[in-house]
């Protein structure tokens, strides 16, 4: 599958309906950017399953914004509306495959419980 450019516009509905998602924020000047492109788009074509976005901070201000983006590329994953993983840094093939197996090894009804359980604690 190949990448999807992810915009405010179509963010929540890609994000949302989505079981994983990973999120490449990245931007046309950055050599780091450019470097891990083909890494990702690689990785894309191995995976069907999971949906490989990517955000341009440049054109999508707004949304690098709400994501509080400081460094470029940032790579982060989204799993069952879940952000699991989110650091700057462009990956090496393997280590992006590896976070991607722990990413899919991941028990999302725990991490669901474990995220009712800190809402329940900052309202009480």
């Amino acid at each position: 599958m190949a990448t999807v450019e992810l915009t405010a516009e179509n963010f929540d509905e890609v994000v949302g309906g989505s079981e994983m998602v990973l999120v490449d924020f990245w931007a046309g000047w950055c050599g780091p950017c450019r470097q891990f492109a083909p890494t990702y788009e690689k990785s894309s074509e191995k995976h069907d399953d999971i949906v490989f976005g990517k955000v341009d901070t440049e054109a999508q201000q707004q949304l690098a914004a709400a994501f509080e983006i400081r460094s470029i590329p940032t790579l982060m994953i989204v799993r069952d509306g879940v952000v699991l993983y989110a650091q700057p840094g462009a990956l090496p093939e393997t280590a992006l495959e590896d976070l991607i197996d722990q990413a899919r090894k991941v028990d999302m009804e725990d991490v669901r419980k474990q995220v009712a359980e800190q809402k329940a604690a900052q309202q009480g």
